[in-house]
């Protein structure tokens, strides 16, 4: 697909541009009205898709919960694996579309690699996560972000005392989440370790940084990709452990199996072994 158009629609997911003005100049890039709806549906997630592990999997143990966090209750899912216990924990962070199945079916995968797995609706203070994905990108813009990581730095004291936790929490997100990694490490000294895929960098503070870092960026992803050099810098600077996976050819959100155009199996399925090695071998007891 032409790049513009996925550069489009980055920026309509992340901007974000309205619905009509992204059609008008999706319609200027493909010819016309017809053709821009036509190929909507190849950009846009489809949660039909969403599921590689089905959500009633006899081989794990699912649940709908909610932790106190700073600003009341927060919402979770959780996952593990049947008659295990004592398993090293995640948080696992959304996009900025929320808490919907593809990252509910993320968790679930991540629970049968031996972890125990949390995904967190941050929405939660604005009454959790809805089914209307722009309605859901929206409401991302309305979260007071000092609020929305003191949610997740409770979330790592509350779930690291869990009978299912053997004490030490990590966490993995994307895109917006991503962005939420970088932050939690830079606010959690107890953070254990921190995965990032295609999320924003922080600007301050990296020198408070504990926990070892796992970056995955999407060689095309411009947007994302302009903070890199400064964030190397300082982390070398600070002297902090992290180690930078560059994915040449791909866009952002290649993990992302929901969506057809940037969706990159080669890519997803490297990063996904590193980032299960290096989870294993940070939060071991």
């Amino acid at each position: 697909m032409n790049q513009d158009i996925i550069n489009l629609y980055d920026e309509y997911t992340h901007a974000p541009l309205d619905r009509r003005t992204f059609l008008e100049r999706l319609a200027t890039l493909t010819g016309g009205l017809a053709a821009a709806m036509a190929l909507v549906p190849l950009l846009e997630a489809n949660q039909a898709h969403a599921a590689q592990l089905a959500p009633d999997d006899a081989r794990l143990e699912t649940e709908r919960t909610s932790y106190k966090g700073a600003t009341g209750d927060v919402k979770v899912y959780t996952a593990s694996p049947k008659g295990t216990s004592k398993l090293p924990t995640v948080l696992v962070i959304h996009e900025n579309r929320g808490l919907n199945p593809h990252i509910e079916d993320v968790t679930r995968r991540i629970a049968l690699e031996g972890f125990f797995a949390i995904a967190t609706d941050l929405l939660s203070p604005l009454g959790g996560t809805p089914s209307n994905e722009d309605t859901a990108r929206e409401m991302i813009g309305k979260l007071v972000a000092t609020e929305t990581i003191q949610n997740l730095v409770a979330g790592i004291t509350f779930f690291a005392k869990q009978p299912r936790s053997n004490g030490n929490v990590g966490a993995m997100g994307f895109c917006w989440g991503g962005g939420m990694v970088g932050d939690l490490a830079v606010n959690a000294p107890n953070l254990k370790a921190g995965v990032v895929y295609y999320g924003r960098q922080p600007k301050t503070d990296v020198e408070k940084i504990s926990a070892p870092l796992l970056l995955h960026y999407a060689g095309l992803d411009e947007r994302v990709n302009a903070g890199i050099p400064a964030f190397e810098e300082a982390l070398k600077k600070a002297q902090k452990k992290y180690t930078l996976h560059l994915y040449e050819g791909v866009n952002h959100a290649f993990n992302n199996d929901t969506s057809q155009a940037r969706y990159n199996r080669q890519a997803a399925e490297t990063a996904w072994a590193r980032t299960v090695a290096f989870l294993k071998e940070q939060l071991k007891a």
